[in-house]
């Protein structure tokens, strides 16, 4: 019986470490663009119409919380459950169980809104590995990576998932 391992992923996809924390590869980037005047003005400049990437948690890594201008569908494909976490501008918390027990309350895909803080971590288990799908289009100058003291001093209220998921 085979059995898939984080690494067999990692090296048979590919993957490459992501600057938040796990494995990623882009796997799409569509032709098309979207010109910055037609883009909300939260964006600086033209966009690709959509992106994709596969993403990928080993046990004890973490998806740091961070945001982006876009919303971002994550696609569940295996491993174990993965739990992405919210904190939403206003402050309100949302968990997000990516996993194919649907049973338990986990899905196959969720979609994180544009500016909403979030990051993940295993729920449990050796790796889960997903796909994030951005429209607009993913691009670095939309990315922030959060800084724990600035999020505790407009969340102190999740000061707990804050810690667990900023360095500091």
């Amino acid at each position: 019986m085979h059995s898939t391992t984080a690494k067999t992923l990692i090296e048979q996809l590919a993957l490459a470490r992501h600057p938040e924390g796990g494995w990623f590869k882009e796997t799409y980037r569509a032709s098309d663009k979207l010109a910055a005047q037609a883009l909300p003005a939260r964006f600086d400049g033209d966009r690709s119409a959509s992106t994709a990437i596969y993403f990928l948690l080993e046990a004890g890594d973490v998806s740091a919380l961070h945001r982006i201008q876009s919303e971002e569908v994550w696609h569940f494909y295996a491993g174990s459950t993965l739990r992405v976490h919210g904190i939403f501008p206003d402050g309100t918390y949302q968990e997000w169980k990516l996993g194919a027990n649907l049973a338990a309350g986990e899905q196959f895909q969720a979609v994180v809104p544009a500016s909403c803080w979030f990051g993940a971590e295993l729920a449990e288990g050796d790796f889960a590995l997903v796909g994030c799908t951005v429209a607009p289009g993913f691009d670095f100058a939309d990315f922030e990576l959060a800084q724990a003291k600035q999020l505790l001093a407009c969340y102190p209220q999740h000061a707990e998932l804050i810690h667990r998921l900023t360095s500091a």
